[in-house]
This record gives structure tokens, C-alpha cells and sequence, in this order.
């Protein structure tokens, strides 16, 4: 058996690629986009990414960090929004999945929109701070990957900066949501903003 970290937190796939078109919501239509195998939720737009969908407010503009985009839904609503309003954005488009980054380009061509920028964690420029964070994180790699992703990319965010997640609630978002409190400390509000099928959306904000 191929297990959930093997699936879509490895660099290279190990199950074979087998693209599928899907037709999905995003920035208030439908879209056609691509997936496959290999990748966080190829068959449908997961439960979890719709609750936090319905949450999120628009890009104000800036640098965008989707954390763990998958085959990109949330980078893909981030930039349409942007478009749509003529906010000039640039989403950065992480994943450790090379499959998951190449779904994710060939979505952003498929739909005209420049502004995504599918990466690695290492071509993100060192310097870079972001104005809005946006992420479903993989809770089922465990609690040491996941505690160091947000470690390393929750304190990037600029002043003023918010980070929005969803956590299921019986995976630990209320433990997840006490942590994050105590690494990140003074300076900084951590709340839970709703709750929906579920899911918490919980709120990291920089205090300016």
C-alpha cells in the first residue's frame, strides 16, 4: 500500500501519472482544470479547501504564499479574484510535489493567469515576505512536518499580514491553534474565525 506522505508529500510520485479534467468553483464559476494521481485530492475539490474558500477575503494585492498548493485551487481563486478586480498579485505557488507543481502551472496557463509562480520552498527568495497566506495543511504527515512548515513560513508573513487555514476539527485544529499562540507569542493574533462541515478556519494575523 502506497501511504498518504508517499501519495502527495514526496518530491517524485511514486504512482503513476493519470491526469483527469474536473470542473470545479472557484472565484464565483466554474472552471475546468486538470489533476492526477499522486496529488492531495485529484477526484474533487476537497471539503476542507471548499470550507476555507467560503472564508476567505479577497487579495488586497502584493505576494500571496499558497502553502501546499496541491493542484492549485486556492492559488487559482486567489489570482482569478485578482483579475477580476484588477489587483495586482503574485501568488507563490508552494508544494514539495513536483507533479502537484506542474498541475498547478499548466491550470494557471489553461486559464490565462500569469500571476502564479508554482515553486519550491527553495526558489522562494530568502527576502520574500508575504501579505496573505492562505493553506489546507497537511495535517497527516505529522505534527514535526507540519509544526516546521508553519515555523518557517507563518513568521514571513509582512506586518499587517494574515495567514488563513483549515484544520479539521478531529485532527486537532483546537491543539493546532494553541500552539501556533504559544510559538509565535507577542505581536500576534491567533484565532479561530469560523467553523464550517467540520473544519475550523483559523486566522493568523501580524500585528502591525
Amino acid at each position: 500500500m502506497v501511504t498518504v506522505t508517499e501519495h502527495y508529500f514526496s518530491r517524485t510520485p511514486s504512482t503513476p501519472d493519470r491526469p483527469r479534467s474536473l470542473t470545479v468553483d472557484l472565484a464565483g464559476r466554474s472552471v475546468e482544470v486538470t489533476t492526477s494521481s499522486g496529488v492531495f485530492s485529484p477526484t474533487r475539490l476537497d471539503i476542507g479547501t471548499q470550507a476555507l474558500l467560503g472564508e476567505l477575503p479577497a487579495p488586497a494585492g502584493g505576494n500571496l504564499l499558497d502553502l501546499g498548493c496541491g493542484w492549485g485551487p486556492l492559488s487559482l481563486h486567489a489570482a482569478l479574484e485578482a483579475r477580476d478586480a484588477g489587483t495586482d498579485l503574485t501568488v507563490w505557488a508552494l508544494d514539495v510535489n513536483e507533479r502537484a507543481l506542474d498541475l498547478t502551472r499548466a491550470n494557471a496557463e489553461s486559464l490565462g493567469l500569469t500571476g502564479i509562480r508554482p515553486v519550491f520552498a527553495e526558489d522562494v527568495p530568502a527576502d520574500l515576505g508575504f501579505d496573505m497566506i492562505w493553506s489546507n495543511p497537511p495535517i497527516r504527515v505529522g505534527k514535526d512536518v507540519l509544526h516546521g512548515l508553519l515555523e518557517t513560513w507563518l513568521p514571513r508573513l509582512n506586518p499587517g499580514g494574515s495567514a488563513w487555514l483549515v484544520v479539521a476539527k478531529k485532527l486537532g485544529a483546537d491543539s493546532l491553534l494553541t500552539w501556533m499562540r504559544d510559538m509565535l507569542g507577542e505581536g500576534w493574533d491567533v484565532r479561530r474565525e469560523a467553523n464550517s462541515k467540520g473544519f475550523r478556519i483559523l486566522v493568523v494575523e501580524r500585528l502591525g
